[in-house]
């Protein structure tokens, strides 16, 4: 699965409606940015009801074996593959890149935690890490 494609190419089953598939929207974002992003994807025309992780991290693998961690905020929701243009849309008026967007199947987002995403080609990483619970915020701080 890639971070990068309009709709998750997988080969497991799909929840599907009249609008296509049912996926999970990922946005990776600053801290300090997370109140500007929630006030973008408030100007969607679908609901939006994010769950937000604090403690979440971005691990990039170089193809040598290298990691390099960002600590991240991950805003997570659901939407419909026929809404994903929009929701490019809003991101980029907002100023964030394509690298902040990851789209994953539903089904794969309900039966896993961490998400495992090739690069692609010319981007110096063989693949990157989505980690919802990072593991190293201070204790009380969710």
């Amino acid at each position: 699965m890639s971070v990068w494609p309009s709709v998750p190419s997988t080969h497991s089953p799909a929840l599907r409606g009249s609008d296509g598939e049912l996926v999970s929207v990922s946005v990776t974002v600053e801290p300090r940015d997370l109140e500007d992003l929630l006030e973008a994807l408030a100007a969607l025309d679908f609901p939006v009801n994010p769950q937000i992780y604090h403690d979440a991290a971005v691990v990039w693998i170089e193809a040598n074996g290298n990691e390099r961690v960002d600590p991240t905020t991950i805003v997570e929701f659901p939407a419909y593959a026929t809404q994903l243009p929009k929701v490019r849309q809003v991101l980029e008026r907002s100023g964030l890149g394509g690298d902040a967007l990851s789209v994953h199947s539903m089904l794969d987002d309900l039966h896993g935690d961490d998400h495992v995403e090739p690069v692609p080609a010319g981007r110096g990483y063989k693949y990157r890490v989505l980690k919802k619970h990072a593991g190293w915020a201070p204790a009380g701080v969710h």
